[in-house]
């Protein structure tokens, strides 16, 4: 466990004003050369009662230049926070590149207190402690620079601080009575607080544990720590990106996933008379389905995937004309923005998580990464292939907080492809659909099928399956997406 730099976990007043000028010197040159960088830094201040978690929040604030740095106490959650799943409030905060963020509570703290106070078991610790881990690699393996921060007292050290706290009338406010009853559970704390620490201490996202007792020691020990890792992380030499999986991994990738589009049954079909039957039972299904669904404040997220030109659209339109407009959002996904590519790539996903009873259609969707950002280069090798299992974490927290989770891959063939491009170019008011990067994905079909199959593959789940949809025939599209749409809300309900 990294414990704090120097041994005598004290700093003179004297020697404090000595080194401070050159400390915050360097921060701020380094911060300057931070800005322009590729990627963010997280620090989690954290620790005992009347530690001074808010004291070296304000130093580094001071410290700092303010305009670079995001600060975020986690409190209770709001109505809106406890409506979508627990991490939910934790991705909106994550700082984009050339940004620090400090936040005080963090995904540690429920799962901490909890155990302390016997609400769960430890079992219960370890897997809240697993997904935190997950999440942590997920963001360090991205670029992030993250440090954790874990501020100590003595049990004696810690009265004398809170009664300190309580008899000055200008910080008797700071002193909350749950401070007394975590005093009171000291040690269940401390040896609690040990195992988390051991259980997500890794080089990647390390603790440091600080002796806080001498408020100077504290506060420059903190600073120093996350001048040296950011100078640090600025002099490393960035690995160039590779265009692409080496031919070897593209065939094993192959054989591994299987051909599932292969079996997908393009001829089937339906008449006009059947589809409008079929069309108003389902669509009536649907509609009565969203609104109980809607009742028991059950949220329901639907993926739209498929080749350029399989009716993602029109299909879209079939299930929107059953449902009322204050229930459900469109999110067309195209590709990021400036702001989006400074933060991870599932940062802006997690953004239009809908709030209980209410859905939210993504017309493409974070699968972009393992599909055209895999294709066309955009992301390195490592970076996609890590991506099948953050997303299966991803949609795991959507399913474990009972969001009903649907995903359509929409598969026609090439020649039908071939025939609705020509249509769309012969169309004037459909012009506007074809364009040239709708050629260039076409050339790289076999590219983009390789790809289809192993996500399909790796990331269909008990908890969010894909359905494969014969798209060949729009109506039988159609009628498959609202039918499974149906099935898995009644499943929900």
């Amino acid at each position: 466990m990294p414990i704090s730099i120097e041994a005598d976990h004290r700093l003179s007043k004297k020697e404090f004003e000595k080194r401070l000028p050159e400390l915050r010197a360097r921060l701020l040159e380094t911060q300057s050369a931070f800005r322009k960088a590729d990627f963010s830094v997280l620090v989690i201040i954290s620790g005992v009662d009347g530690a001074g978690k808010g004291e070296v929040v304000q130093r580094l604030n001071e410290w700092l230049d303010p305009r670079g740095v995001d600060t975020q106490a986690f409190w209770q959650p709001s109505d809106e926070e406890r409506e979508r799943p627990p991490y939910w409030r934790f991705w909106r905060m994550l700082p984009a590149h050339g940004r620090i963020a400090i936040c005080v509570g963090s995904w540690y703290s429920q799962p901490l207190v909890d155990r302390v106070y016997g609400r769960t078991k430890n079992s219960h610790l370890d897997s809240a402690l697993n997904r935190v881990a997950n999440f942590e690699r997920m963001l360090a393996d991205d670029g992030m620079v993250i440090l954790k921060f874990a501020l100590h007292l003595s049990k004696k050290d810690q009265r004398k601080r809170l009664k300190d706290l309580q008899k000055n009338p200008e910080t008797h406010w700071r002193v909350l009575p749950s401070d007394w009853q975590h005093h009171q559970l000291y040690d269940k704390f401390t040896r609690t607080a040990e195992r988390v620490i051991q259980e997500t201490n890794t080089p990647k996202t390390p603790w440091f544990v600080v002796e806080a007792a001498d408020r100077r020691y504290r506060d420059f020990t903190v600073a120093n720590i996350l001048l040296k890792s950011l100078r640090q992380r600025l002099a490393e030499r960035i690995a160039s990106p590779s265009n692409g999986p080496p031919a070897k991994a593209a065939v094993e990738a192959r054989r591994r996933s299987g051909n599932a589009l292969a079996r997908v049954d393009l001829s089937q079909a339906l008449s006009d008379k059947k589809y409008r039957k079929l069309l108003a039972r389902y669509q009536g299904k649907l509609s009565r389905l969203i609104w109980a669904a809607n009742d028991l404040k059950i949220s329901t997220v639907v993926v739209f995937e498929g080749w350029d030109a399989a009716g993602k659209g029109s299909a879209i339109r079939r299930l929107t004309d059953a449902m009322d407009p204050r229930l459900y959002r469109i999110i067309p996904i195209a590709a990021p923005t400036d702001e989006e590519r400074r933060h991870h790539y599932l940062w802006r996903f997690w953004r239009h998580i809908p709030r209980a009873g209410l859905c939210t259609i993504f017309d493409r969707s974070w699968y972009g990464r393992v599909l055209v950002e895999r294709v066309e280069g955009f992301a390195r090798p490592d970076e996609w292939k890590r991506a099948y299992q953050e997303i299966q974490h991803f949609e795991e927290q959507l399913a474990e907080h009972r969001i009903a989770v649907a995903k359509f891959w929409i598969h026609i063939g090439k020649d039908e492809q071939l025939r609705r491009f020509k249509k769309r170019q012969d169309t004037p008011y459909k012009r506007y659909k074809i364009t040239d990067e709708d050629w260039r994905n076409r050339r790289k079909w076999g590219a983009y099928e390789d790809a289809v199959n192993e996500m399909v593959a790796r990331t269909s789940t008990d908890f969010a399956p894909w359905t494969l949809i014969a798209g060949n025939d729009k109506k039988f599209a159609r009628i498959q997406i609202l039918r499974t749409l149906c099935r898995t809300l009644e499943k929900a309900l």
